[in-house]
């Protein structure tokens, strides 16, 4: 297998993975925004995250990947939730916060560092660019249950890829009115 290109990777970064991740930052704080601020210890079930603690886990998630990025290796240390973190509200400003800076820090990244070989837990040694599809797949997954969540927890279902059933009731409603 050929190893990457400095250029590609510069083109994978600034072309493709980080307008991606804009883009579900933008979807991913949606959802999260529509947790109800009294419900973020709801969970399907017993053996389920609770919602904010999905939440929590897809974005401390990212922060990981970015940051691994960033260092030229992971730290799996824990990270556990702040204790300021009390609800959805405060989750979507934190997850703003951290992104954004990071997102600025990673327009920085040398090729060099874009094309380090990182490893990852022992199983995966990529081109540390590539972990950004990754920490991709991760969070579309996560929130995709996280979204399964709202409608029991008596939450309205963020417009995604296009406009949900609330999203388009919502607007129905608004034409009508």
């Amino acid at each position: 297998m050929q190893q990457i290109q400095p250029d590609q990777a510069n083109f994978l970064l600034h072309g493709v993975y980080l307008p991606g991740l804009k883009n579900e930052h933008r979807i991913t704080t949606s959802v999260i925004e529509a947790i109800p601020l009294d419900k973020g210890d709801y969970r399907p079930d017993g053996i389920s995250k609770s919602a904010l603690d999905l939440a929590w886990h897809i974005v401390a998630t990212e922060m990981r990947f970015m940051d691994a990025l960033l260092a030229g290796e992971f730290d799996f240390s824990p990270r556990p939730r702040p204790d300021s973190i009390k609800n959805s509200h405060d989750l979507t400003g934190w997850y703003t916060e951290n992104f954004e800076a990071r997102c600025e820090k990673l327009t920085k990244l040398s090729s060099e560092q874009l094309v380090k070989i990182v490893d990852f837990r022992g199983m995966f040694q990529l081109p540390a660019v590539m972990y950004l599809n990754f920490v991709l797949h991760h969070s579309i997954h996560h929130r995709g249950q996280l979204s399964m969540y709202l409608r029991p927890m008596g939450a309205k279902v963020p417009a995604m890829y296009g406009e949900s059933y609330d999203s388009a009731e919502a607007r129905k409603a608004t034409k009508a009115g």
